[in-house]
Parts: structure tokens; C-alpha cells; sequence
């Protein structure tokens, strides 16, 4: 698409971005934890990087994790977690997003095993 020579200037990449409303920012990670039914994913050190694009934010990750046994990575984080399997950031969200109390939205989200279109899509 865009022919031989290695790819675009990196100033001229960041100002198309800004012209559609992509925002990007580095995120200083120390760690990174993706939790799968058979084992975490711990990056340590990753690299994490933000795209907002018009309210749609998008993470990547960049680095080499190391699997672990399911719930044993994050300590604390973990124990915070455990009364609960629906994350705080997901009821905000999806409250905001229907606009209704906390209580309702992670109602929703129970209910929806925590699909965060369907708890909305549910309480519009």
C-alpha cells in the first residue's frame, strides 16, 4: 500500500493520527497480568501502549510473558478480586454508559457473565 522504502516518517505517521483523532500514549508498566481459565500471562517490564481513537481505547503489549499457574500472579491484586468477579473499572463503565447506579450495572454484568455490550445493551 504504501510501496518500498520502509514505512512512513514517524512525525508525519503521529500528525495522521492526530487528524483522525487517535490519540497514543506510552503507559510506564511495571507489569502486566492476563488471566486465562488454565494460566496468567505475567509480562514484567512490558511495554504498553494506549490508543484512544474517538472514546475507543485500545492497549498493546509488547514483550515476552511467562505462564503461570491460573491465579497465582498479582498477590494483592488478586485478594481484591476475589469477592467479586466483575472488575470496578467495568461497573464504572458500563453505569456511565447506561446511565444507571453502580448496583444496576453490576447486576447487568452478573447477569451477562461480564459482556460489557450485553449489561448495556440490557439496561438501555
Amino acid at each position: 500500500m504504501f510501496g518500498g522504502g520502509g514505512g512512513l516518517n514517524p512525525r508525519k505517521m503521529e500528525q495522521m493520527m492526530q487528524q483522525m483523532g487517535i490519540d497514543v500514549e506510552d503507559i510506564d508498566a511495571e507489569e502486566v497480568i492476563i488471566r486465562t481459565a488454565e494460566h496468567d500471562l505475567v509480562f514484567n517490564d512490558a511495554e504498553v501502549t494506549k490508543m484512544d481513537a474517538r472514546g475507543q481505547e485500545t492497549y498493546q503489549v509488547i514483550g515476552s510473558p511467562e505462564k503461570v499457574e491460573a491465579g497465582s500472579a498479582g498477590g494483592a491484586a488478586a485478594d481484591d478480586d476475589a469477592g467479586s468477579s466483575i472488575p470496578d473499572d467495568d461497573v464504572e463503565l458500563v453505569a456511565m454508559r447506561a446511565d444507571v447506579s453502580e448496583d444496576e450495572a453490576r447486576e447487568a454484568l452478573e447477569a451477562t457473565d461480564g459482556d460489557l455490550a450485553a449489561a448495556v445493551e440490557s439496561l438501555e
